[in-house]
């Protein structure tokens, strides 16, 4: 249970609503033992009938319906009762379950870079939905039951108590047997349910990176061989499932066993204490058997709710692993600030802490607000790394970085990064219209901001070109278009958001080289008042920039305009002399 104390302060949260259901629990189980008292009234008037026949027929029968009504109307009271307890705490496992999965979203959402290279996309998902579904039905059916439960039993023996000790004694007998039975089976439960648990992450992670990979697997022909994988996966998970399944079913005839014995019991004992004379009454074991059979479900659904609890134990656990986690990135500035766009690197260096890689070694630049920076370098020079520094997505190992003569990590984090418009070297679109898309980047955007932002992405007439233009609706991300097209509307959801600082990671690669000009015709003149970085590998994007860098191996090899760098012997000079041969070739 220590892993679902987590959970305590959802409860207080919600302490009206769980203390009401505890009200409206205590008043049900009172009304509901009316019923056994009523029947043993109705008895004993019988058995007075029958050993005194002076007594009207008109009366007994009088006796008898009154009784009849009574066990009706306080039945009736008792599952009003018990409707509103379920509406009580039902209805809060639904608000805390509403609670824990934005809860958990947004861990996932602070979490950084590190932590989604090192877990995979199918098991965040499960824990976020099946995990999150164990926990309610924990803090919803299975702390309802164990209430009704504790307090049936409590309120029954006291009433079985007052009527007779010596049977109720007897009546009782079993129970140890039962908690043991449950103790033993609950921590293998346990145990099972873990194990199931993490197999059912990995079926999940397993089937959403087949699905997103989908085309290379048909590229490759590889159907087949996936499907085994597939199916060995699927039968593992199963063997747990079915192992859970079999300790599980042991619940049920246990808990139904031990209360037939209870029921003989009553019936045996009974009837000897009745023989003798202990009780007076054949409607006091009548009334026993009906207490019983009150306690049937409650003592029956221990075994279900002790199983809800140990999976929702392993389930809170797999949550609490990455709810302890604490963000690598954190906002160390509450206050708003505001971003004009001058950066500045002093002495940067960076090694992922993943890969142990120092991608990055003592890099010094500035770019000041309203100049633009090319990046050139060969693949895993760096290039990327510092657009992700720049955007915090990850801190610096040493030195400094500066934006507007402030370190990164002193400004807020959110207004730092709603001021930065990036477009990734992997262009990712959601599973919505273009028009949205675009959108991403300025919510609010009209459709003229939208269309304008296309054109400048040159990508207006594509779109047009479409059956339903910009409410055309993207297949997952953003298979519907073509890869040049993807990373053009990309540019736009950057340029509609209309911010001080664009960082464009080689976003240019999938288009040819007459689109290329007219889109970066179009940058440069947007980006006139703005700080703009442009990663690249061809000479072309980067030819019109103030500042140009080339890295390699994580250091500054050259840097200067595009006419200082083609007169000096380098990499700069011999890459512009490849390309504009290879262009002339074309």
């Amino acid at each position: 249970m220590k892993e679902l104390l987590y959970l305590n302060k959802y409860f207080i949260k919600y302490k009206y609503r769980f203390i009401l259901g505890i009200v409206f629990t205590i008043v049900a189980q009172i009304f509901s033992l009316f019923t056994p008292k009523l029947i043993s009234k109705s008895f004993a008037a019988i058995e007075n009938f029958a050993k005194d026949k002076s007594v009207p027929n008109s009366v007994i029968q009088d006796q008898l319906v009154n009784n009849i009504l009574l066990i009706i109307a306080t039945t009736i009271i008792a599952g009003f009762l018990t409707f509103l307890m379920r509406q009580t705490l039902i209805v809060m496992s639904r608000h805390i379950e509403f609670d824990l999965k934005n809860e958990v979203f947004r861990q996932y959402e602070n979490l950084s870079q590190n932590f989604y290279k090192k877990n995979r996309t199918g098991d965040l998902m499960n824990r976020i939905s099946e995990d999150v579904s164990k926990v309610r039905m924990y803090v919803g059916p299975a702390v309802m039951y164990t209430i009704n439960t504790v307090i049936r039993f409590a309120i029954v023996i006291i009433f079985m108590y007052r009527v007779s000790p010596l049977l109720t004694l007897y009546t009782i007998l079993p129970l140890p047997i039962l908690s043991y039975a449950i103790f033993k089976l609950s921590t293998e439960i346990n145990i099972r349910s873990t194990t199931f648990q993490q197999y059912l992450s990995k079926v999940s992670s397993f089937t959403q990176e087949i699905f997103s990979g989908v085309r290379v697997i048909k590229a490759y022909s590889l159907e087949n061989q996936h499907q085994n994988n597939m199916v060995d996966l699927a039968l593992e998970s199963k063997s747990k499932s079915l192992d859970l399944a079999k300790v599980q079913s042991l619940f049920g005839p246990l808990m139904l066993a031990l209360i037939g014995i209870s029921n003989l019991v009553v019936i045996y004992f009974g009837g000897l204490m009745y023989i003798n004379g202990s009780i007076q009454s054949i409607g006091t074991i009548a009334e026993f058997i009906l207490y019983v059979n009150m306690l049937t479900w409650p003592v029956a659904s221990l075994g279900w709710v002790s199983s809800m609890v140990q999976e929702a134990e392993a389930s809170q656990k797999r949550l609490n692993e990455f709810l302890k986690i604490k963000p690598e990135i954190k906002n160390n500035n509450p206050q708003k600030s505001t971003i004009e766009g001058a950066i500045a690197f002093e002495n940067v260096s960076f090694t992922y802490e993943d890969t142990h890689i120092t991608a990055l070694h003592n890099i010094s630049f500035t770019v000041n607000k309203g100049e633009t920076l090319a990046i050139l370098g060969k693949t895993g020079s760096g290039k990327s790394t510092i657009l992700s520094l720049i955007s915090r997505m990850y801190d610096v190992s040493q030195g400094a970085i500066k934006i507007d003569k402030q370190e990164i990590s002193k400004l807020n984090l959110f207004d730092l990064r709603n001021s930065i418009g990036i477009v990734p070297q992997d262009a990712f679109l959601f599973s919505d219209s273009i028009k949205n898309n675009i959108r991403f980047g300025k919510e609010d955007a009209e459709i003229e901001e939208v269309m304008a932002a296309a054109k400048n992405a040159v990508v207006h007439d594509n779109i047009m070109g479409f059956n339903k233009q910009y409410d055309t609706i993207l297949g997952e991300r953003g298979i519907t278009l073509s890869g040049g097209q993807k990373q053009r509307v990309s540019i736009a959801r950057a340029i509609i958001k209309n911010p001080p600082i664009l960082l464009f990671d080689d976003c240019l690669s999938a288009v040819d080289t007459e689109t290329e000009e007219a889109i970066l015709n179009n940058l440069y003149s947007i980006c006139k008042d703005k700080t703009t970085i442009i990663v690249s590998h061809r000479v072309s994007s980067a030819k019109n920039a103030d500042k140009i860098i080339i890295l390699e191996d994580g250091k500054i090899i050259q840097q200067g305009s595009h006419n200082q760098l083609i007169n000096q012997e380098g990499y700069y000079a011999s890459l512009y002399l490849k390309q504009l041969s290879e262009k002339e070739l074309l």
